[in-house]
């Protein structure tokens, strides 16, 4: 019996720089770190690369010049309500920055008690101590101080974003809190929306409530453009901080990238592995409360052999289950040999959780190589296909 299936390990590369040739990159350090580790390439062996070295290196930037310009053609008008950002300083203040120095008047409406992925912007608690209803109480920045106070700081960070997001723009920024998208109509007709996994129905919500212009995140910087990055589905979502004047944008073009990693690593080494580019996992903070995917998507490419959920049975239900006649073993091979077969039904899985591949795959990745000094951007897994019949 093999007691290791699945290993994990974090590929620790070159730093990669602007144009890099990143596939060569990929490719060679895996084969140097299998010769002196001492471990085996395999078919069916995972690689996944993180979604900023394969930004970096296609050197798809956007300067804060280029995100007022395109908001601008988009919206030409004088005044702009900006609604339901996440609160991250590295996502959201480059692009609020940008687009306050091209209006003379913006308005900023944050979701409470906190935001899409769970970056609270107030205490819960006191939020119901006080009676506030998130699905029917909206209010100015002037009620929210009367509220909870003028000095109100995030627990963790120690700032208090309304005050950070405001410094931004200066005067010209107006602060509200509300959950219906409708709410700003009062106030500016021209909404940009900000969200990131529920975009389409604020966007929907907006047009039919009366919005003169609406537009989100996704339908800025998503054209191509020989002069600066872009992104043609997603434009300014999934971006992030780099210099203090441009963002990096998600990467474009995700599957033809990953397919041609997959074609040369073939022909480098003889195995046939899947790819895919990982951002955020999917993955939630229960101490935090912060849900990590920040980005559209948790996997922007990835090759065939991911698609799809894990077909899979629930092992310990199989197992106590079992009623004593032959052999343990053998009764949860032969169960788990049957869910290849026609006799095999979905209901069989037995609760066992029904997440995309490249979700489960992807956050694998996120939290092997972090987002911090690893310097790890490359993860390579081996084992993950495997089930308990293979020896």
């Amino acid at each position: 019996m093999r007691y290791t299936v699945t290993v994990v390990r974090g590929i620790r590369t070159p730093i990669i720089a602007s144009g890099a040739d990143l596939i060569e990159i990929i490719i060679v350090t895996i084969i140097k770190a299998s010769k002196k580790e001492k471990f085996e390439l395999k078919d069916n062996d995972i690689i996944g690369i993180t979604e900023a070295v394969v930004a970096i290196a296609q050197e798809n930037y956007v300067s804060m010049e280029d995100i007022g310009r395109e908001t601008k053609k988009k919206f030409p008008t004088d005044e702009i309500a900006l609604i339901f950002p996440i609160l991250s300083r590295n996502r959201f203040s480059c692009i609020l920055e940008s687009i306050a120095k091209v209006y003379k008047k913006v308005y900023l409406v944050l979701r409470y008690p906190a935001d899409e992925v769970g970056n609270a912007l107030m205490n819960e608690d006191r939020m119901y101590e006080l009676g506030l209803n998130p699905y029917s109480a909206s209010f100015s920045e002037k009620k929210y101080r009367e509220l909870f106070g003028k000095n109100t700081k995030h627990e963790i960070t120690g700032i208090d974003y309304v005050e950070y997001y405001k410094s931004l723009g200066g005067s010209n920024i107006k602060v509200y809190f509300s959950n219906k998208p409708e709410y700003i109509l009062k106030y500016c007709k021209n909404v940009l929306a900000c969200d990131i996994h529920t975009r389409n129905r604020t966007k929907k919500i907006l047009k039919e409530k009366g919005a003169s212009i609406a537009y989100g995140l996704d339908d800025i910087c998503n054209r191509k453009n020989s002069k600066t990055g872009y992104n043609k589905e997603y434009g300014l979502l999934g971006s992030n901080k780099g210099a203090d004047n441009r963002l990096k944008l998600f990467p474009r073009d995700g599957d033809v990238f990953v397919n041609e990693v997959q074609k040369q690593f073939k022909k480098r080494t003889g195995k046939n592995v899947e790819v895919l580019i990982y951002g955020d996992g999917a993955f939630k903070d229960p101490i935090g409360g912060i849900w990590e995917l920040a980005d559209p998507v948790v996997s922007p490419g990835f090759t065939k052999g991911l698609q799809g959920r894990p077909k899979e049975i629930k092992l310990k239900y199989i197992s106590e289950n079992w009623e004593g006649e032959g052999n343990l073993e053998e009764y949860v091979r032969k169960a788990i040999l049957e869910k290849n077969t026609k006799k095999y039904e979905a209901k069989n899985s037995l609760g066992t959780t029904p997440r995309q591949t490249t979700d489960l795959v992807g956050s694998l990745c996120d939290l092997t190589s972090g987002s911090g000094d690893k310097g790890t951007p490359v993860v390579y897994i081996q084992g993950y296909f495997e089930d308990r019949t293979r020896e």
